[in-house]
């Protein structure tokens, strides 16, 4: 009799990819917190390990090592000591995207309204008729072909100018960005980890503008008593210092580099967890930390009116929710006529890519 016969189903036993896999996630936010120091992510994994039993027999935390080594994702230094590898610096910026976007993909339909249609580069669902210009590529053939049918019949078939609809297009602007991150002594204090999901968003940022809007620009600066410039590279081994918090500092830079851009479009996003508490003044810094300083305050709401007259916007993240901060931000977000939001540490990465999208998007 042919048939099938069942028998009592046994699963196979992970392999070494798997164990592998479950222990690289954790790894990898070892590594952001630790500053990319490999060394005490490591030992951090050691001591999870104690406590939850992530590993068996047969795949130890050494296999792990060896695994990591062997795929490329760690390096040996000069003096034998591990290292992030290329690889594992791009894999980091990519986990970071899929935590941070893919949450945003899951969300409701994308709020990019806008009263203005046209030519473009990507197709949408909307459609008209044919205006002299349009391309070739965009006319919806069906659409077209049903139009002939029922305005000539099939006995005199042809098509006329006046049967072809056109799929409408957005057209996606390029933008040069300037991304801003607060490094002062706050964005660790009060036992908050506020700097690790700063670093976080800057990498997926770079990974969805590096992968999918390659013909923009982003440039990241740190900003605490001054401001620098930081590679892409450089993010896994971002630490906060023992600094107060220069905002001019930090616009200043930014508006010296997106000078150099030659996009039309050109915006700054400003991650920071408090009030400007330093200004540069020729080679000594005038600093004061409690509450709003007139003078600082003066010349940062300076500056945003400046950027405002070259029609630079400045969106502010602030994650913070202090009244006082919030008439700050309210204040220099007036005088910059540009956005600001208030965040929480697990929202920061969801407002940080619909306001970039939001801007990405624009029908004209």
């Amino acid at each position: 009799m042919v048939g099938f016969r069942f028998s009592q189903y046994t699963p196979e036993p992970q392999g070494d990819k798997s164990d592998f896999d479950r222990l690289f996630k954790i790894f990898q936010q070892l590594v952001l917190i630790t500053s990319g120091n490999i060394s005490e992510a490591l030992q951090w994994l050691t001591e999870v390990d104690k406590q939850y039993g992530l590993t068996n027999p047969n795949y130890g935390i050494g296999d792990f090592i060896e695994d990591l080594k062997r795929k490329g994702f760690l390096k040996e230094g000069e003096q034998g000591e591990l290292q992030l590898g290329a690889k594992g610096e791009q894999l980091l910026r990519k986990s970071a995207l899929e935590e941070i976007f893919g949450k945003l993909r899951k969300s409701k339909d994308g709020q990019h309204k806008t009263n203005f249609t046209g030519r473009g580069d990507e197709q949408t669902a909307d459609k008209r008729e044919f205006e002299f210009g349009d391309r070739p590529e965009n006319i919806s053939v069906t659409d077209s072909l049903r139009n002939a049918q029922i305005n000539h019949g099939l006995d005199d078939f042809h098509l006329m100018e006046n049967d072809l609809e056109i799929m409408e297009t957005e057209l996606k602007t390029q933008t040069s960005t300037v991304l801003m991150i607060d490094i002062s002594h706050s964005m660790i204090l009060y036992g908050e980890d506020r700097i690790t999901p700063a670093k976080k968003v800057a990498m997926a940022l770079a990974e969805l503008i590096t992968k999918k809007y390659p013909k923009d620009t982003l440039d990241i600066l740190v900003f605490g008593d001054d401001a620098w410039p930081i590679e892409i590279k450089d993010l896994p081994y971002l630490q906060v210092g023992p600094y107060h918090t220069n905002t001019v500092a930090g616009l200043e830079l930014a508006m010296d580099i997106l000078r150099r851009r030659k996009n039309l479009n050109k915006q700054i996003f400003m991650i920071t967890d408090g009030k400007p508490t330093c200004i540069k003044e020729g080679i000594k810094y005038y600093k004061n930390s409690f509450g709003l300083d007139a003078k600082i305050l003066n010349k940062t709401l300076n500056l945003a009116g400046q950027l405002k007259k070259i029609k630079i916007p400045v969106t502010t993240f602030m994650i913070a929710t202090d009244p006082y901060l919030k008439r700050f931000v309210c204040e220099f977000t007036q005088a910059n006529n540009g956005n600001a939001y208030y965040s929480t540490l697990e929202g920061l990465g969801n407002l940080v890519f619909e306001d970039f999208k939001k801007g990405k998007r624009k029908r004209i």
